[in-house]
């Protein structure tokens, strides 16, 4: 059986509680919690699924038993004595099979009912399904982990995370368990590629997936979205705009075999041969991939290398002004127990700050969170929008005193020796992060007038203090792009560092940016405290350059 290119995807979830939450469009890829929570519905849809086959193994058993009856009666009796047919029973009942059995077998409504109750349990879990967003937005997140931490697609396609090394595969990570991508898999990442004109990547994803379709003999099955002549197709293409024109040709004359009056290839094969006899023919070289540009393409080198080493920190031996200490602040509420505080730079002044926060705390705190998860956005201008290069939601939480938000906001200002307060600081801003969940290479404080930061009118984001709440098993760092050093992610540690000189100029070796997620889900709270309402806890310098 073989079927025309079309799509279906089933990704839904579920909300933990009793009260369920749907969705919102096209955004389930940017939180790993609305992933998770896809888990419960496919499950429902595996129930339904199962009530479906066994409804037609019963009705096929139905229709296997009339099969039997109606054979043995040719191979018994009506191969016996002609008295046997002169038998009026055996007349009627033969009349009566022709006339009504064999209609009612023929004509059963029983194999539609069964396939309109099938896609009636699934159209009740519509609403939490996944979007084109949803698809496209995970796909890109694979070839975002692809890209940053130099990670072989032929190893990704067997489940493996693998990056080479002067010339040898290493794991960057082992999976307890290795998924496995078919060669339908593998289209689907190609083609969004494809369809975004990104050569780089759908070269590398359809070549996998002809691959994979080949192994397979090129049979369809009933899941897929794609065929090994859809793979052909768009990867002869890619080829071509890749420069590679004799490869192209090549693929192109295997997708006509399969497709003989193809009339669009016929064209392409004309046109690659007229090309190939204008110009020589090159192969495809190191230099025929070239990555799509991007927006931080002149400090992309420096975040890839820093997440790739997923914390790598300045030593001692090459600054030895770091330290380690038990940190009270002065403030007799830190005394038992202190806390734990590592320096991780000097310029700019980096803090971890170990077992900030306890584990119910933090539980407390993504849980509060949930209902009020929305995508992340970033300023645009006066106003904000959701971005490619911010991949995560957040919620804002407020807290009173005595609530698990207020006791952290006093916990910071303890620390700090700030005023942590509204509208001195923002409220606690919780981020769950998607597929490949990053944040590119961005500010903390506003370097444009207009910028939204302003609207608390309490001045520039002074500081930030951000708060890991989970663990990952890969990714996830913290990369300062300029300071050149990066912090791996350390489950209830926070992280402390000032935005501003003590002049009020930005600093900006706090260009930081989140490195994507490899695996794991990773929660984070950011607390930015503002300029106004600190007068007196920090002090302006008397020196203007300072």
């Amino acid at each position: 059986m073989r079927m025309s290119y079309f799509a279906r995807f089933c990704f839904c979830y579920y909300f933990l509680s009793v009260v369920v939450i749907h969705v919102s469009v096209g955004e389930m890829y940017t939180s790993l919690l609305n992933v998770k929570q896809a888990i419960s519905v496919e499950r429902k849809l595996i129930d339904h699924l199962k009530t479906y086959i066994d409804n037609e193994q019963e009705r096929l058993e139905d229709i296997r038993r009339f099969y039997t009856k109606v054979s043995d009666l040719h191979a018994e009796l009506y191969k016996g004595p002609a008295a046997a047919m002169a038998n009026p029973l055996a007349a009627f009942t033969l009349i009566k099979r022709l006339h009504s059995e064999w209609l009612n077998v023929v004509n059963s409504d029983e194999a539609q009912e069964n396939t309109q109750a099938l896609r009636s349990s699934y159209e009740e879990e519509e609403a939490g399904l996944p979007k084109l967003e949803d698809l496209q937005g995970a796909a890109k997140g694979l070839m975002r982990l692809q890209d940053v931490y130099a990670l072989q697609v032929p190893s990704l396609v067997r489940g493996r995370f693998q990056r080479v090394t002067e010339g040898v595969p290493v794991d960057v990570y082992l999976p307890t368990v290795s998924i496995l991508l078919s060669g339908d898999d593998c289209f689907l990442v190609g083609k969004v590629a494809y369809e975004q004109e990104d050569y780089y990547h759908s070269v590398q994803w359809l070549e996998e997936s002809v691959r994979l379709f080949r192994g397979t003999g090129g049979e369809w099955s009933t899941e897929n979205a794609g065929t090994l002549e859809d793979a052909l197709d768009h990867l002869a293409f890619s080829h071509f705009k890749t420069g590679n024109v004799s490869y192209a040709l090549s693929l192109s004359q295997e997708l006509l075999h399969h497709d003989p009056l193809n009339g669009r290839v016929l064209q392409n094969v004309e046109k690659y041969e007229k090309l190939l006899v204008s110009t020589p023919p090159r192969s495809l070289s190191s230099d025929g991939l070239r990555r799509p540009s991007s927006k931080y393409l002149r400090t992309r080198d420096t975040y890839e290398k820093l997440c790739q080493t997923q914390g790598s920190q300045q030593t001692l031996s090459k600054n030895p002004g770091l330290f380690c200490d038990f940190f009270t602040n002065g403030n007799p509420g830190l005394l038992l127990p202190p806390v734990r505080r590592e320096v991780l730079s000097l310029q700019p002044y980096v803090v971890l700050y170990h077992d900030f926060i306890t584990d119910k705390e933090a539980e407390d705190i993504k849980e509060l969170a949930q209902l009020g998860l929305r995508r992340s956005v970033v300023a645009s201008g006066e106003k904000q929008a959701t971005a490619e290069y911010r991949i995560s939601k957040s919620a804002w939480l407020k807290g009173s005193a005595q609530s698990t938000v207020g006791r952290l906001d006093h916990r910071i200002s303890m620390l700090t020796g700030l005023n942590a307060k509204h509208p001195y600081g923002e409220y606690l801003q919780v981020v769950n992060y998607g597929i490949g969940g990053h944040y590119e290479p961005h500010f903390d404080h506003a370097t444009s007038p207009s910028s939204p930061v302003f609207k608390l009118k309490t001045g520039n984001r002074l500081a930030t203090f951000m708060i890991y709440l989970s663990s990952v098993e890969a990714g996830g760092s913290t990369a300062f792009i300029y300071a050149n050093f990066s912090v791996p992610v350390v489950e209830r540690a926070a992280v402390f560092w000032w935005n501003l000189h003590r002049n009020g100029e930005g600093d900006e070796d706090t260009l930081h940016a989140g490195c994507p997620v490899l695996i794991g889900d990773k929660w984070v709270a950011n607390k930015w405290i503002h300029e106004y309402g600190q007068e007196f806890q920090h002090r302006c310098s008397l020196n203007p350059e300072e």
